[in-house]
């Protein structure tokens, strides 16, 4: 056969399937490309809203570059018309201060001196000329000589009056900037001009220079500008889908009815809350006003709950929500999550058959927050009619329209209750204009009454119609009458059960719900009852307790101040609220008319700071009965409380005294001083005669018990009618102010009190009592008397036992005088004898003092430190007997010591 019959080779049909496949790819990607280039082109052809948007946008852009180009090619011709002013200024006012310029316009032949320098400073500056003349502009220099000698353009009447010119005139080389200035002798004369200027022509050439990059800087911004608005053209394409005004109308057409004919309701919230869309089933289950598009949502009258819900932008989906009578199911989606506009979409469902189910929820869940309220809300203190009160403000009205609390009388003082006692009204809530028994009425109840049985029984009772209870009417028909008329027509009554012990009732009332009482009613009130009573309980324990510790502690307290004449006293104390502490005070008098005051506080509360307290209040009187000085005072209760702190930490349940702190003070009405030392104690008060306040300088030294520190004493003078106020840190402190706060207060508060101590007590705790004291105080204000002249007699005794009959006559002469006539020989006898053992075994000084106060004090001071005893003298013994004689003879008597040995005194009752 010939070639003509030949076959070609053929390919493997995979093969042929690859390369279909391939083409196909191709053409498609290539139509692809075709149909993208067509849209856009159809897009910014200007038939679209993108391709619209994309015109619009670029003659703007081309309008503000133009604008922005203009602008800046005038704003550089500005600047360098105000370039060549201040050059040529400088120019002209640096050459006229040059040396030798004056010199040289003095000089027969100026211009040969000022022509060079001239020259030089035009090209070495850069201006186009430097012209210097005479006061008539005469030219003496010039770039082109031929303008020498002639007279120059341009104003120089403000140069010769001493100031500076720049103007812009046509000169002989051309319009041109130039500045005149004056060339000045030292008096201030005007010798001459100088005149430097550059040529307009120079100046727009800055600015031809400049123009090329001002062109640039103008195209790169059109060229910027442009890119930008292509790539906000491309965004708008991509979410206009390349649709021009007509078909968006017709697609913004289709949707709105497609919106408004659903039935479900479709709402769309702005990124700033604010309702942008409501279809007409929206509008009809939220009942909308017809202008609520662009309205805030919380501003739409809906409930509160609904519109945080729309307003909050959140997630939420089938929430079910109350809007007037209707249940719906809200769903809401934000629309800013895959890059949309900021707001929300809210769908809504009418889901009216949930509603019983939702009632019954909405009631559980109230239920639940009252017995929530309850256990947070009552209780909050350990006062009995507090917690009462607690209760009622609860359930009233939440629960009942009315609550009443009945307990025993012995419950409010913190004892225990007793069946046969009555009851007295105690707290009564939802209000006080209703017929009911008032508050702090005592009630007996009926045994037939609701009350009567639940406090047989113990069991809570219900009655749920009042009109049908006749053994509610039995306790007091014309009261039960009233309150049927007020309105009253259901009751529960739960007795307050503390394990076994019955506290009293808990009543409640209803009058403005229509709904009686019913089993799951019961069921809470018996919840809320339980609850209360734990805490009524728990005040009552307290009451008990703080009752108790209140007594300990004003049965160690002072009862009455003691007699005497040196100080005008008046106290007060004030446990505190959450207990009672360690402060105390007192009023010891001593030998010598003398008193002692003491005020002390041991910290804490509670039986143990009271019975420490006593146990420090009854050492002080000890100690005082030593008539010690108060450093020496404060040395032995610091000894003292350090061993008590020993014996009581020897014992695992004894806590040891931390904290104590003590205030001694001696008023001497004598000398008119006081002597004070303190242990930690806050500092006294001192009221001067003229109502001047002073805190004086007292060493605090350490508090009792730390023991190695003495302590110091300070001695004042005080003038009669002065008061010293001694009272406990917690007048002073508390957990808002600093004690310098509680200090200025209490200056503030004595330089307005009264003069006497009663007064002063009531002014300090009306200003500084605050309403719950945390803590114990005690005030003692003390003013101060004098024991005048009249009443003291006073000798010097000689060494000499002759001179106990001068002595005896002595006395007997000023008593006669103080009318003491009935005393005269116990008197003698008594300073008879003290002063012989003074003259014999007391040193080379005797002194003898007599004082009439309450009683008629005899003292016999002598420079020893011996003290004499008391002993009984034999029979056969000689002496012995004298002391004994005194102590028979006076009411009292003893000896204390002085810095320089020491005073051996007795006392006598005045007749």
């Amino acid at each position: 056969m010939g070639r003509s019959g030949e076959r070609s080779p053929r390919r493997p049909i995979g093969s042929l399937a690859r390369q279909r496949d391939a083409d196909r790819s191709r053409r498609a990607a290539a139509a692809g490309r075709r149909g993208r280039f067509l849209a856009l082109r159809s897009a910014l052809s200007g038939r679209s809203v993108a391709g619209q948007v994309f015109v619009l946008n670029v003659v703007i852009v081309l309008l503000l570059v133009v604008v922005a180009a203009v602008s800046l090619v005038l704003q550089v011709q500005h600047d360098s018309t105000v370039e060549a002013r201040n050059r040529s200024v400088a120019v002209a006012a640096t050459f006229a201060n040059s040396p030798g310029i004056q010199e040289a316009l003095r000089s027969p032949d100026p211009t040969a001196v000022l022509q060079p320098r001239a020259e030089a400073t035009r090209k070495a500056t850069g201006v186009d000329f430097v012209v210097v003349m005479d006061t008539d502009g005469i030219r003496y220099t010039h770039p082109k000589p031929d303008r020498i000698g002639k007279e120059f353009v341009g104003n120089i009447a403000p140069a010769l009056a001493g100031q500076t010119v720049t103007e812009e005139i046509d000169g002989t080389i051309g319009r041109l900037v130039q500045a005149v200035v004056p060339v000045e002798a030292p008096g201030g004369e005007v010798v001459g001009l100088v005149s430097a200027g550059i040529t307009t022509e120079n100046v727009g050439g800055v600015a031809d220079r400049q123009l090329p990059m001002v062109l640039i800087a103008a195209g790169v911004g059109l060229a910027l500008a442009t890119a930008g608005t292509a790539l906000v053209s491309r965004r708008l394409l991509r979410q206009t889908h390349g649709l021009g005004p007509h078909e968006m109308t017709r697609m913004y057409e289709h949707h709105d009815a497609v919106l408004h004919s659903v039935r479900e309701g479709v709402l769309i919230v702005g990124g700033e809350g604010r309702l942008l869309l409501a279809n007409d089933e929206a509008h009809r289950l939220l009942d909308l006003p017809a202008d609520a598009e662009g309205r805030h949502v919380l501003d739409l009258g809906l409930p509160a709950d609904t519109a945080r819900l729309l307003d909050s932008g959140r997630v939420a989906t089938d929430e079910v929500h109350l809007v007037k009578d209707r249940l719906l199911a809200i769903n809401l989606r934000p629309t800013d999550e895959r890059g949309g506009p900021p707001g929300s979409v809210a769908t809504l469902r009418d889901s009216t058959e949930l509603r019983a189910l939702s009632g019954r929820a909405e009631t559980a869940r109230e239920r639940l927050d009252l017995l929530y309220d309850a256990g947070v809300g009552i209780g909050t203190g350990l006062d009995v009619t507090r917690t009462a009160e607690e209760l009622t403000e609860l359930v009233a009205p939440r629960f009942a329209d009315y609550a009443t609390v009945d307990l025993f009388d012995a419950v409010l003082s913190g004892g225990r209750p007793e069946a046969v006692t009555p009851l007295r009204r105690t707290a009564l809530g939802g209000g006080e204009d209703v017929p009911l028994y008032p508050v702090g009425r005592q009630i007996r109840f009926v045994a037939s009454s609701p009350q009567g049985r639940a406090l047989t029984t113990g069991r809570p009772v219900l009655e749920p119609d009042l009109r049908h209870a006749p053994g509610w009417h039995a306790q007091d028909p014309d009261r039960a009458a009233r309150v049927l008329d007020h309105g009253i027509h259901s009751l529960i009554t739960v007795p307050l059960r503390a394990g076994a012990l019955v506290l009293g009732l808990v009543s409640f009332w209803r009058c403005r719900r229509p709904a009686p009482f019913d089993g799951d009613d019961l069921a809470l009130a018996e919840e809320l009852v339980a609850r209360a009573a734990v805490s009524i309980d728990n005040a009552r324990r307290y009451t008990r307790e703080h009752g108790m510790a209140v007594t300990l502690q004003r049965s160690l307290l002072p009862r009455r101040m003691p007699e005497q004449n040196a100080l005008e006293v008046a106290h007060r104390y004030l446990p505190a609220q959450a207990g009672v502490g360690g402060d105390w005070f007192d009023v010891l008098p001593l030998s010598g008319a003398r008193v002692a005051l003491v005020v002390g506080d041991v910290v804490g509360h509670g039986l143990h700071a009271a019975a420490t307290m006593g146990r420090l209040r009854t050492a002080v009187h000890n100690f005082s009965t030593l008539d010690l000085p108060p450093d020496e005072l404060l040395t032995l209760l610091d000894e003292l409380v350090a061993r008590i702190d020993q014996d009581e930490a020897a014992e695992d349940d004894s806590a040891p005294v931390t904290g104590a702190t003590c205030l001694y003070a001696i008023y001497d009405p004598v000398a008119g001083t006081c002597v004070i030392a303190r242990a930690g104690h806050p500092p006294p008060a001192l009221v001067h005669p003229d109502g001047g306040v002073e805190f004086p300088e007292v060493p605090a030294g350490p508090p009792l018990g730390l023991g190695g520190l003495p302590f110091e004493t300070t001695e004042l003078r005080l003038a009669e009618g002065s008061r010293l106020v001694l009272y406990t840190d917690g007048l002073v402190e508390d957990r808002e102010h600093d004690i310098d706060v509680g200090l200025e207060q209490l200056r503030r508060a004595l330089e307005v009190a009264g003069e006497s101590p009663e007064d002063t007590c009531r002014t300090v705790l009306d200003a500084r009592l605050p309403d719950r004291p945390g803590d114990d105080i005690a005030l003692l204000v003390a003013r101060t008397r004098v024991l005048g002249p009249d009443r003291v007699a006073e000798w010097r005794v000689p060494n000499d036992p002759a001179a106990v009959g001068e002595v005896r006559a002595q006395v007997t002469r000023r008593l006669a005088e103080w009318g003491l006539d009935e005393l005269v020989f116990t008197t003698e006898l008594i300073l008879s004898e003290l002063v012989t053992n003074a003259i014999r075994y007391g040193g080379e000084t005797v002194h003898v003092r007599v004082l009439r106060d309450r009683s008629l004090i005899c003292e016999v001071f002598d420079s020893s430190s011996t003290s004499p005893h008391l002993r009984y003298a034999a029979m056969t013994d000689e002496g012995g007997r004298g002391l004994f004689l005194v102590a028979q003879l006076a009411e009292r008597w003893g000896t204390r010591y002085t810095p320089d040995g020491k005073v051996i005194w007795a006392e006598q009752p005045v007749p």
